[in-house]
């Protein structure tokens, strides 16, 4: 049925359709309901402290035994800088003095984990079948321990350089993110987001150049777009944007009713909810702060100082400071049951490459 069976039998899955790990707005429902289906759910872990792993898992594996992907960020964390976190606090100001905040009461936190020595151990203990990371790859004896419980191991590229490299490092398979992708951007060889290209432009360039199957990412949220992914020599894609209005999706009620809203010229890259580039829908926040803020501390410590915005703006119903992330196909979304979105998409695409097979 499809012109490149790659990943369908190395994750052994049935259909080539991947759930992207959306930390904070996917779990464990959301994973089970798509691997059920037939393709790979994957649970973000990055916002998850080991224990919370271990208990999403637990519900995992007692509701399907298909294979699933475990997610990690693997950034370097940053030094504290408190002379740029302090002018990052004065940059809010006016909306501290909005909801009547103490910016001096403001905590400091992190918010996302790298991958470390707990998140191996869980991994070696749950053996997951395919782990993934974001940002790079993570210190090369933690890789050894992954290799060695039996897990594939993939990661995102989002240009031919990274995907070089992720291939050199042992990645099984590259996920190739495009720039209209939601959420936020894999890049790690260089911090030039501008520079990045489409997913369109992106996929054929990493086929030509790695060994290794080829995932696409980034814009694609309909059949036709898993049939173009395909075409251009993908073996499988990873979707997220088109998932957050599932009903198994963690997605708030104000990012939900933001996705049944949108339009093709409402998301860009920000950095100002997190530090680091992240495609999401314009709000308030971004608009006025962003898109891209040199004053935002590096990834993740930006996150703490909206943090408390973000929670007394949702109080009110406001969706003004919180991020809502979205991929540039965000209109194409359908809110429908994640397994039935899963096998729609894998069947109309299938049909519609076997007509262009007859056509040809």
């Amino acid at each position: 049925m499809w012109p490149n069976n790659g990943i369908v039998e190395l994750f052994d899955i049935e259909v080539p359709i991947l759930q992207a790990p959306m930390a904070g707005s996917s779990g464990a429902e959301l994973a089970i309901a798509v691997s059920a289906a037939g393709g790979l759910g994957a649970l973000p872990c990055a916002m998850l402290g080991p224990e919370q792993i271990r208990t999403e898992l637990g519900v995992i594996r007692q509701r399907t035994n298909r294979p699933v992907n475990l997610n990690f960020f693997c950034h370097s964390p940053p030094s504290p800088d408190r002379a740029r976190e302090a002018g990052w606090r004065a940059r809010l100001a006016a909306y501290y003095a909005e909801f009547g905040i103490d910016p001096d009461a403001v905590p400091p936190g992190a918010g996302r984990n790298p991958f470390d020595e707990a998140g191996c151990a869980v991994v070696e203990e749950f053996r997951p079948e395919v782990v993934s990371f974001h940002f790079g790859l993570p210190d090369p004896a933690l890789i050894e321990r992954v290799k060695k419980s039996g897990a594939r191991i993939i990661a995102s590229a989002t240009t031919v350089a990274e995907a070089r490299w992720l291939e050199k490092r042992g990645c099984d398979a590259i996920i190739a993110q495009g720039a209209e992708a939601g959420g936020h951007r894999g890049i790690f060889l260089s911090d030039d987001v501008a520079a990045q290209p489409g997913t369109m432009a992106l996929v054929p360039q990493v086929v030509d150049a790695v060994a290794v199957p080829v995932i696409a990412a980034g814009g694609i949220a309909d059949p036709r777009g898993v049939a173009a992914a395909f075409m251009l020599g993908a073996a499988a894609v990873q979707i997220g944007t088109a998932y957050l209005q599932c009903p198994e999706a963690l997605t708030a009620p104000g990012h939900r009713a933001a996705l049944a809203a949108a339009r093709d010229d409402q998301t860009v890259l920000t950095n100002v909810f997190t530090g680091r580039p992240a495609r999401g829908l314009l709000n308030r926040i971004v608009r006025e702060v962003g898109p891209l803020s040199a004053e935002a501390p590096a990834f993740p410590l930006a996150a703490a100082a909206v943090g408390p915005l973000r929670a007394r703006a949702e109080k009110t119903g406001s969706r003004d400071f919180s991020p809502l992330w979205a991929g540039q196909a965000a209109a194409l979304g359908r809110a429908m049951p994640a397994g039935d979105l899963t096998r729609d998409l894998a069947d109309r695409a299938g049909e519609l490459l076997a007509r262009g097979a007859r056509a040809s």
